[in-house]
């Protein structure tokens, strides 16, 4: 297999280590602000991009749109890792539905956060019939980090709105009010060089009950991404999510 790698930062040289530590070629490397000897070209373009079979993108919210579209024009599959885009997702959802591409996108790819997910998912259902706990979501990450909350924050609220437990809206700015008992809030923090901890809590008058996520480096991010290149090519094109992935892995 060959894959282009978009965006060439942390995450990319680490994704492209693992890919070819992995047997994967990568003959393609995007970033528009890399001086990186790396990168061999700087542009998304079908040019650049004429001999891959698919794109791995870590790269910045305001691109990706733009960057679907040569990937949905050509035919190449796509595993999306960037955050903070999808508000665009119904543009996106079309654009990919009348291609030939396939198209995974995930907050967080990696494999022990989507048992979490899961287990919040449980949790929440569970909680929710019993009656009386309140939920909501912590993370915090390194001081680096572009956007806030994550997009993995996001997805674990969206858990929460998803499991029927009278949540169903997620608010993640300051509140200077009383929050509302339909509200999910989601609160970030941005500090050091961590490099991810995300809490749910489900809270009670008689107790509290925290599940816990904390990546202890970007090796497992790196490593689902490539499970989710590999695993992308050769679906029938469409749009996928994370749970579609370990639908089929786990």
């Amino acid at each position: 297999m060959r894959i282009a790698i978009v965006g060439y930062g942390k995450m990319g040289r680490l994704i492209k280590s693992t890919a070819e530590a992995s047997g994967i070629e990568v003959p393609v490397v995007i970033d528009p602000i890399s001086k990186d000897p790396g990168v061999t070209a700087t542009d998304v373009c079908e040019q650049n991009l004429s001999d891959v079979q698919a794109v791995v993108e870590f790269s910045t919210p305001s691109v990706v749109v733009d960057h679907l579209k040569v990937y949905t024009r050509m035919g190449l599959d796509a595993v999306i890792g960037t955050t903070g885009w999808t508000d665009k997702l119904p543009q996106v959802r079309q654009m990919v539905e009348t291609s030939s591409s396939s198209v995974i996108y995930s907050g967080n790819y990696s494999l022990g956060v989507a048992v979490f997910l899961k287990l919040v998912r449980q949790a929440a259902a569970m909680l929710g019939k019993a009656g009386g706990y309140d939920s909501g979501v912590f993370e915090m990450h390194h001081a680096a980090k572009a956007d806030s909350p994550s997009g993995t924050a996001l997805m674990l609220a969206q858990s929460l709105t998803d499991a029927g437990a009278g949540k169903d809206k997620i608010v993640s700015e300051t509140l200077h009010r009383t929050r509302e008992a339909g509200e999910v809030q989601v609160a970030s923090l941005r500090v050091g060089s961590v490099f991810g901890t995300h809490t749910v809590y489900f809270d009670s008058d008689a107790d509290t009950i925290e599940l816990t996520h904390r990546a202890k480096n970007r090796q497992g991010f790196a490593q689902g991404a490539i499970t989710a290149v590999t695993w992308l090519v050769g679906q029938k094109p469409g749009l996928y999510t994370l749970d579609d992935l370990i639908s089929h892995i786990m």
